[in-house]
């Protein structure tokens, strides 16, 4: 059954939004009648995003930091793009939340000038009933029989109406002046729009160029790097499906493992190899790899009566897709029915597949921060990313895996 849950990817603190719940609460002012559920998934969505944007931010600037910290060109690279990529999901969170912040804006001037329009029906035929009788000439009252006194009532009935009409007139002024700041609000946020659509591209591109950038540094690993990429090509030929080229990739990484426990020279305690050895043998600390909204959650029926075995994000067009974890990339490439897809060997038998990417940032062999760039979703009307979690080669749930912060 398909879900429509909105999702935090990043985690971290910042400050970052284009509309404040203030201004969500003055504008809602100007509501003539209740809230409807359109109304609400669209604040839902904006203050998603603006969470999603905010959080992003965060992580740039520790990732910014790590950077500046490294001491290793390919440490730095790795960093430096991680951030960039983060900057690309805050940008992406911008725009969704400028997006929720127009249609919000759309349907209070809506609801706004149905309640004007409701409004000045009564007030337009009053002030014509009230023009059609001071137009009639005095002499006319003396000709008709009872009108003098039907005159002096309606006077008195006027005198006592004047007040009120007087009163809606003014009510009627500060809608049309909320009506007036609405359609203000509309403008900037559209300017907004497209500020942001503009630094998503700058930053898409600087991405890019780094990403060239970190390949001409690797180049020197190139016949490594090619060697496992035939590796994996052959295990992606021989296997008969997608589960079965996990499985085998989580089997070379086994092996990778045993021959990384080979004994030694014993690191000494407290010594930055000593540390490593000990984080790896930990789980990884995990996030989810794109922002979006969860449509398949971990265990749930396909229409076909398959059930999945991890979960799958609807996401913008063209989204920046990062590693969940640090870990180690052992197949990138196509493969049948999945679009481009990755594996991330994590380490400890610790496995995460991504597939449906329409574009691949990363390489066969090469090892990736936890944030760091691995593609982009595609590009139609409904883009979707998968993400599978295996431990041992059993599924993990990964919103649980990423909620945990382990």
């Amino acid at each position: 059954m398909k879900r429509g849950v909105l999702i935090t990817i990043v985690t971290g603190t910042g400050a970052l939004a284009l509309l404040s719940g203030a201004w969500i609460a003055s504008a809602q002012q100007v509501v003539v009648s209740g809230r409807t559920a359109s109304m609400a998934d669209e604040q839902r969505a904006y203050r998603q995003a603006s969470e999603q944007a905010k959080r992003a931010r965060a992580l740039s600037r520790q990732l910014e930091a790590q950077a500046s910290a490294a001491t290793r060109e390919a440490d730095r690279l790795n960093a430096q793009a991680a951030a960039l990529a983060a900057r690309v999901t805050e940008s992406e969170a911008d725009l969704r939340a400028g997006q929720a912040r127009i249609a919000i804006i759309g349907k209070l001037v809506e609801r706004q000038s149905a309640g004007l329009a409701r409004q000045q029906g009564p007030l337009v035929r009053l002030t014509a009933a009230l023009q059609s009788f001071s137009s009639r000439p005095p002499v006319l009252a003396l000709l008709q029989p009872g009108s003098l006194r039907d005159t002096v009532h309606v006077r008195a009935a006027f005198a006592h109406l004047l007040p009120v009409i007087r009163e809606r007139t003014d009510r009627l002024r500060a809608d049309l002046d909320r009506t007036r700041a609405l359609q203000a609000m509309a403008v900037q946020a559209t300017d907004g729009l497209r500020d942001a659509r503009a630094r998503l591209a700058e930053q898409r591109v600087a991405l890019s160029r780094l990403e060239a950038q970190k390949r001409i540094a690797a180049r020197g690993l190139s016949s490594d790097a090619a060697l496992e990429t035939e590796r994996a090509l052959a295990m992606s030929e021989r296997a008969r499906d997608i589960g079965a080229l996990l499985a085998r990739m989580q089997q070379a990484g086994a092996r990778r493992d045993r021959l990384a426990a080979l004994p030694g020279p014993e690191p000494r305690p407290g010594t930055p190899e000593r540390a490593a050895a000990a984080a790896a043998a930990a789980a990884p600390a995990y996030r989810l790899p794109v922002a979006g909204t969860l449509i398949t959650g971990m265990g749930e029926l396909s229409d076909s009566g398959v059930r999945s075995r991890g979960i799958t994000i609807a996401t913008a067009p063209g989204a920046q897709v990062v590693a969940p974890a640090r870990g180690r990339i052992v197949f990138a490439g196509p493969y049948g029915g999945f679009g481009q897809i990755v594996i991330i060997d994590h380490g400890d038998g610790w496995t995460t597949l991504v597939t449906d990417l329409a574009r691949l940032s990363v390489a066969v062999g090469q090892d990736v921060g936890q944030g760091g760039p691995i593609g982009v979703a595609g590009g139609g009307e409904h883009p979707a990313v998968t993400i599978e979690l295996r431990r041992q080669g059993r599924p993990v749930d990964v919103v649980a895996m990423a909620n945990a912060g382990v």
